[in-house]
């Protein structure tokens, strides 16, 4: 029983020992400027998402159906919810490992989000580049 109650006793120095680190501040601070920068990502691509949808609304209707654009908008939107949705889920699992010192960096996050900026990078350049600059064409090639 004694060694219970000395175990308890040392992890509870440890915390507050951890809790005073200021390098574990540092790491948690860092964390948190992580987080607000992909929180920034995402709500940055939502709203280009709501501006291609807007910007289809601004053409001159020749064309009776809504077209494609709207799709690309719709898809920078979703991407930019997931961002969100998606950092703040590895936000709380780094500040875990943080707290338990058992933190290592990971790849996949960087690879993912690369990916998708560059598919998403890739519709655009073919919206913009497959889009009739002329309003008043009788074609838009949506």
């Amino acid at each position: 029983m004694q060694l219970k109650l000395k175990t308890t006793e040392e992890d509870k120095d440890k915390k507050k020992a951890g809790r005073l680190n200021p390098s574990r501040i540092r790491d948690h601070l860092a964390n948190e400027r992580t987080y607000l920068a992909w929180m920034r990502t995402g709500i940055a691509l939502l709203g280009f998402g709501v501006v291609i949808v807007r910007l289809r609304a601004f053409q001159v209707p020749l064309i009776p159906r809504p077209g494609n654009g709207w799709k690309l908008g719709l898809v920078f939107s979703l991407v930019g919810l997931i961002t969100v949705w998606l950092s703040t889920g590895h936000y709380f699992a780094v500040r875990r490992d943080i707290e338990e010192d058992t933190y290592e960096p990971t790849d996949r996050w960087v690879l993912l989000f690369s990916l998708a900026v560059m598919i998403l990078g890739a519709g655009v350049i073919y919206f913009v580049f497959t889009t009739s600059l002329d309003p008043m064409s009788p074609l838009i090639p949506e």
